[in-house]
């Protein structure tokens, strides 16, 4: 197709964005350029830096797992350090490329907090409203190990909290609504 009419000159449509030649190539051997362009997808809209070929996967989004993990009538919370604020939170981590987001918030309660624990369902998955981050959330039941503060950079404490006072901890209105129904209604 190259050379229609609807194909802009120096573009080439296999890459959707603007190719460079070499005084050695021939204008069908031209090669993607990747300095410094910024390329925008069409179907969603997005910008990113370099370009994007639509030779290989997309690029992932940021993906970060949760572990409302009870033991009885308590949920396991860390104290995050936050730009300087302390504030109480559920075990996270990033879902590394490939990896199972439950697996992941397993694994990250486990290095933050010292806690087994395992898998009992998916509450949900959302665009968290304040962060831009693909959250997926899970209800966890713990299983062994004191809770400890294994990750004195990013958290502050590590605590177990009753149900009935999470809302003492985080902000009713900041917990996932499915999350509050998985343990039993509001409890502020």
């Amino acid at each position: 197709m190259r050379g229609t009419a609807s194909e802009p000159p120096g573009s080439n449509p296999r890459y959707a964005c603007p190719t460079k030649s070499s005084p050695n190539t021939s204008a069908s051997h031209r090669e993607p350029s990747r300095a410094g362009t910024r390329t925008r997808r069409p179907d969603s809209g997005q910008t990113f830096r370099g370009c994007w070929t639509g030779l290989y996967s997309e690029p992932q989004r940021l993906t970060v797992a949760l572990a409302v993990v009870q033991r009885d009538d308590s949920v396991l919370l860390v104290q995050r350090r936050d730009d300087g604020a302390l504030r109480w939170q559920f075990p996270a981590g990033i879902v590394k490329p490939g990896a199972s987001p439950a697996d992941a918030a397993v694994r990250e309660t486990y290095v933050e907090t010292a806690v087994h624990c395992s898998v009992r369902e998916q509450i949900g998955a959302r665009v968290h409203p304040h962060t831009g981050v693909y959250c997926e959330y899970f209800h966890c039941d713990y299983l062994a190990g004191e809770a400890e503060n294994r990750d004195v950079v990013e958290n502050a404490s590590v605590a177990w909290v009753a149900v009935a006072d999470l809302g003492k901890f985080v902000p009713e209105s900041n917990i996932y609504p499915p999350i509050l129904e998985v343990l039993g209604g509001t409890h502020v």
